[in-house]
């Protein structure tokens, strides 16, 4: 169903079974993927790729240029996967030629009224973003993330996998993975394992006994950062989640956030 208010570009495509409500504008080189429903003034903009069976609130802002002042309108993606929820007042803009060239949103994401991903954003599967929290551009977040309402993400930081930062917190610095982050004096720090959040994923009792080793030889045990690793790899094998831990730290560009 198109409501006959909305202004759809000849060269967007839509599926079927796409619903438009009122007073929606939809821009050129748009795809929209069966099943999504895109409501009341919400503004779809040009090069948007929109899979299957997305549900997008009114007042929404889905793929308008960026707001990095050297973008000049060159070609540029925003390219989201299925099942997610975006609601009133989100806005997700487009990549830009000085970043990768498109924004990235995979699947059964979650982007509560007023958050804001900036240009060149990666997020992955499974995402929450409460109210209001922003991503500067080129941010990355991987599969199942939670951040609070009011958090706000340097550029260039990454947060890891199965993540959970406290409302109102901000973050200069990559998160590792499994990790709880609140507001400290300023900033970000540690305060231990997701231990919930990695249970109703299924995480077993053994993974999470040997994270909890990692992590306080990482940032209890007073020794710097590639000697923790090393004795963490000497003491801790078969676990792929510890694996995946050190490989992130030691990977870490921007350096990551500690207790």
């Amino acid at each position: 169903m198109i409501h006959p208010s909305a202004i759809i570009h000849e060269g967007a495509q839509l599926s079927d079974g796409v619903e438009i409500g009122p007073y929606v504008v939809i821009g050129n080189h748009v795809t929209i993927g069966k099943g999504t429903k895109i409501g009341p003034h919400t503004v779809i903009g040009d090069w948007t790729e929109i899979g299957e069976n997305n549900q997008i609130y009114h007042m929404a802002s889905v793929g308008p240029a960026s707001q990095d002042l050297k973008y000049r309108g060159e070609e540029c993606w925003t390219r989201i996967g299925d099942n997610n929820i975006i609601r009133e007042f989100a806005t997700i803009h487009r990549g830009t030629v000085t970043g990768i060239g498109e924004t990235v949103i995979g699947s059964g994401n979650l982007f509560m009224a007023y958050s804001h991903v900036a240009h060149d954003c990666r997020i992955g599967n499974g995402v929450v973003m409460a109210n209001a929290a922003t991503l500067a551009g080129h941010v990355t977040i991987q599969d199942f993330v939670i951040l609070g309402g009011l958090v706000a993400v340097h550029q260039f930081s990454t947060i890891g996998m199965h993540a959970m930062i406290g409302g109102g917190t901000l973050i200069g610095l990559d998160i590792p993975p499994y990790m709880i982050a609140t507001l400290g004096k300023r900033e970000a720090k540690l305060r231990g394992l997701n231990l919930v959040g990695l249970k109703r994923r299924g995480f077993s009792d053994d993974a999470i006994l040997k994270l909890k080793k990692a992590y306080k030889t990482l940032f209890m045990a007073g020794l710097k950062l590639p000697d923790a690793i090393a004795r963490i790899r000497a003491e801790i094998t078969d676990s792929p989640e510890v694996d995946y831990l050190l490989a992130f730290i030691e990977q870490s560009e921007r350096g990551i956030t500690r207790g």
